[in-house]
C-alpha cells in the first residue's frame, strides 16, 4: 500500500532541508500543502516538478477523505506545512490520525522545527517544559497567561508580531520577574534572540522595528 509521508520542510533558510526529504518530495505522486504557493517557492528552489493540493485549517472532512482514498488507490502522498514539522500547531493532526483511522502507514520524514530551534539557542535548562502553541487571542488567554506566571517549569508558546508586546506586558502585569527568551525569524536574515527579564526584554523590542513571528520560553520557577 502506499503511504502518508510526514515531511518536515525549511522554517526560513531554504538550504535546512534533509536529503531524504528532498528524495521523497521527488518521489511522490502528490502534496498536500498548508498554502501551496508557499510550498512552491521550495519545489522551484530545489527543481522539483510535483502536483499540488491545498490542506489548511479551513479544509473540510471532504479533502481528508479524499486523500485518503487517493493513497488507498496507490498513490503516495506527502504532507507539509508552511514552514517546519506538519503537526505542530497545524492541521496535519487530524490527517494523520485519519490515515491511522483507516489502515493507511504513516511515515514520518523529520527535520527542521521552530520550537526544537528556539529551544536549541535558548540557554536554559529545558530537560522538561510545558508547549502551548499559539496562545488563544480571546477566550481563556488572560486564565493561560496567568497560569504560564504559576508553571514550575519551563513554558514554550508562539506568537505573532501584533500581539508579543501585549504578551509581554500581561505577562509582567501578572507578576512574571523570571528570565524569557524571544526568538524572532530563527534562520532568516533577520534572526534576532531577545533575552532578559519581561521588563528588559520589552524595552528592547521597543526600540527595534520588529517584524516576524515568536518562539518565546519563560524559564521556570
Amino acid at each position: 500500500m502506499a503511504k502518508l509521508f510526514v515531511v518536515a520542510t525549511p522554517i526560513g533558510n531554504l538550504e535546512d532541508i534533509t536529503l531524504r526529504a528532498l528524495r521523497i518530495l521527488k518521489e511522490v505522486d502528490l502534496i498536500a500543502c498548508e498554502d501551496t504557493r508557499v510550498t512552491k517557492k521550495i519545489l522551484d528552489h530545489y527543481r522539483i516538478n510535483k502536483p499540488t493540493i491545498s490542506y489548511h485549517q479551513h479544509s473540510q472532512v471532504g479533502k481528508i477523505d479524499f486523500l485518503i482514498y487517493k493513497i488507498k488507490e496507490g498513490k503516495n502522498i506527502a504532507l507539509v506545512s508552511d514552514a517546519g514539522t506538519p503537526g505542530i500547531s497545524d492541521p496535519g493532526g487530524l490527517l494523520v490520525k485519519a490515515a491511522f483511522d483507516q489502515g493507511v502507514m504513516v511515515e514520518s520524514v523529520p527535520g527542521p522545527s521552530a520550537l526544537a530551534a528556539a529551544l536549541s539557542v535558548a540557554g536554559l535548562p529545558l530537560d522538561r517544559f510545558f508547549f502551548l502553541g499559539f496562545l488563544p487571542h480571546k477566550k481563556g488567554r488572560e486564565t493561560l497567561l496567568k497560569e504560564i506566571v504559576s508553571l514550575k517549569y519551563p513554558a514554550v508558546f508562539y506568537e505573532s508580531v501584533h500581539r508579543i508586546e501585549k504578551t509581554l506586558g500581561q505577562l509582567y502585569e501578572f507578576g512574571l520577574n523570571r528570565e524569557v527568551v524571544l526568538c524572532r525569524e530563527l534562520t532568516k536574515k533577520f534572526e534576532t534572540v531577545y533575552r532578559g527579564s519581561v521588563k528588559e526584554v520589552l524595552a528592547k523590542l521597543t526600540a527595534d522595528m520588529v517584524k516576524g513571528e515568536f518562539v518565546v520560553i519563560v524559564s521556570g520557577k
